[in-house]
């Protein structure tokens, strides 16, 4: 008999234990708000003119594509994009129109238009947005890429 309560007892414990361990379902529909959100902050830093900022939007193991040249960290990052940051108006603005989430809510794909200090559509944006184990979602990866008259490729 004291088995008995004793495999009911332990039933029960590991029970809770493991039902105290599950996690909370991922609103990929809420993530991708909150990174659209935390996108858009970041293009805030350009538009302020805030380079203090800017780093912080940025992993420190990040990088950003240059043209053909890769951008390692976000030291290297920072100071390749200061430039950007010296004159009084911004010489670009960028703006999410896409966010995806994968499904473990880990990571964030965000894409959109990038335009000239005119206004004038110059290129697009493609940033990989990870949840750092802070909590903080920033940029892993980004890249830009010129805009064209191209015909859309039919499947």
């Amino acid at each position: 008999m004291n088995r008995v309560r004793c495999a009911i007892v332990a039933g029960a414990f590991l029970s809770t234990v493991v039902a105290g361990c599950t996690t909370a379902p991922i609103d990929p529909n809420a993530i991708a708000r909150e990174v659209g959100d935390r996108e858009r902050a970041f293009a805030r830093t350009m538009a302020q003119r805030d380079f203090d900022s800017f780093s912080g939007f940025i992993a420190e193991e990040a990088i950003f594509f240059n043209g053909r040249e890769a951008l390692r960290g976000r030291a290297a990052v920072a100071q390749a994009w200061r430039r950007f940051y010296t004159g009084k108006d911004a010489p670009f603005s960028w703006e999410p129109d896409s966010v995806e989430v994968l499904s473990s809510g880990t990571l964030a794909l965000s894409t959109g238009p990038v335009r000239d200090g005119t206004g004038k559509l110059i290129a697009r944006f493609n940033s990989v947005w990870r949840k750092d184990p802070d909590g903080v979602w920033r940029v892993v990866f980004d890249r830009g890429s010129p805009v064209c008259d191209c015909a859309p490729a039919t499947p």
